[in-house]
């Protein structure tokens, strides 16, 4: 980790649908549940000097915080705090390399994919898998529901793990401090090919898998993970799924008649539902997915 940073970049709205590279050189994930910020002016900076830009007469000062900085086999990954400059809200960003990935800014679409997920279950105890820690807020709706016994979230960057685990983000004092919860670095589609989500116990089923890792289901962020939603890997997960439980999935595209058929040759009661949020970067209503579907 390196120390704490400021500097100053100008960012600009990208539509949502522009193509971004990651893993491998697949598309990546926009930035939150509503498209992502792309750094356009700001040049390599050192990391041990801080900087701030005047205020223009009238205006605030954007000031960014560089909290944490790693390398991963995917890329740099970095966490900033900023102020916006007109709302005056704090807000964290997770960048990889120049890429902006995903923005406190935009959560409704993470907490509403666990809600949909875990209202289809009736009452009882339940097990839970989050496929994708990110920011936490899925993770942290899960947990706000008392039924939950266990919450396993699945990570493939061990800095965003720790990130939870050093509090650099909001959520992450709230997901450590829960007995119920346990943060597992790996990789979500080889262990839905392998074993399963827990390591401590192969095979384990659970009563909701929650997904949100690729940009769609046709959209990803490494090409490797295609097979998971075909036939054969969507027969698999269910594999990992007790009778009666839930998969849902976030996607930033809308619904594909395509996955619809994929996930209804396997499960019953497939649904994609719409989630809808302000988005005021566009100043307009922005519109993600939730795919649900339930094992017979």
């Amino acid at each position: 980790m390196n120390g704490v940073v400021g500097r100053n970049v100008v960012l600009a709205r990208v539509d949502s649908a522009t193509p971004r590279r990651g893993r491998d050189g697949a598309r990546v994930k926009p930035a939150g549940t509503a498209g992502h910020f792309q750094n356009r002016h700001a040049p390599p900076e050192p990391r041990d000097i801080t900087k701030r830009a005047a205020p223009q007469k009238g205006t605030v000062a954007a000031t960014f915080e560089e909290l944490d900085w790693s390398r991963t086999p995917i890329g740099e990954v970095s966490l900033r705090r900023r102020q916006d400059p007109v709302t005056r809200e704090i807000l964290f960003e997770v960048k990889l390399g120049d890429e902006f990935l995903m923005s406190s800014a935009f959560t409704v679409a993470e907490i509403e994919l666990a809600r949909i997920a875990l209202g289809r279950l009736p009452g009882g105890t339940l097990d839970v898998a989050v496929g994708g820690l990110g920011l936490g807020y899925t993770a942290q709706r899960v947990l706000a529901d008392a039924r939950v016994r266990e919450l396993v979230v699945v990570e493939l960057l061990r800095p965003v793990i720790s990130w939870h685990r050093q509090g650099l983000v909001p959520v992450g004092p709230t997901l450590t401090a829960d007995a119920r919860c346990r943060l597992i670095q790996g990789d979500f589609f080889e262990m839905s090919d392998g074993e399963g989500f827990d390591p401590e116990y192969p095979s384990r089923l659970f009563d909701a898998v929650i997904l949100d890792i690729d940009h769609s289901p046709k959209h990803l962020l490494a090409d490797e993970s295609a097979k998971f939603y075909g036939p054969l890997g969507t027969r698999q997960l269910a594999s990992h799924i007790a009778e009666g439980g839930v998969y849902a999935v976030w996607s930033n595209d809308p619904p594909e008649q395509a996955y619809l058929d994929v996930l209804a040759e396997v499960f019953v009661d497939v649904a994609a539902d719409a989630v809808h949020f302000p988005n005021p970067l566009q100043g307009r209503e922005a519109t993600n997915t939730v795919y649900v579907a339930t094992k017979a």
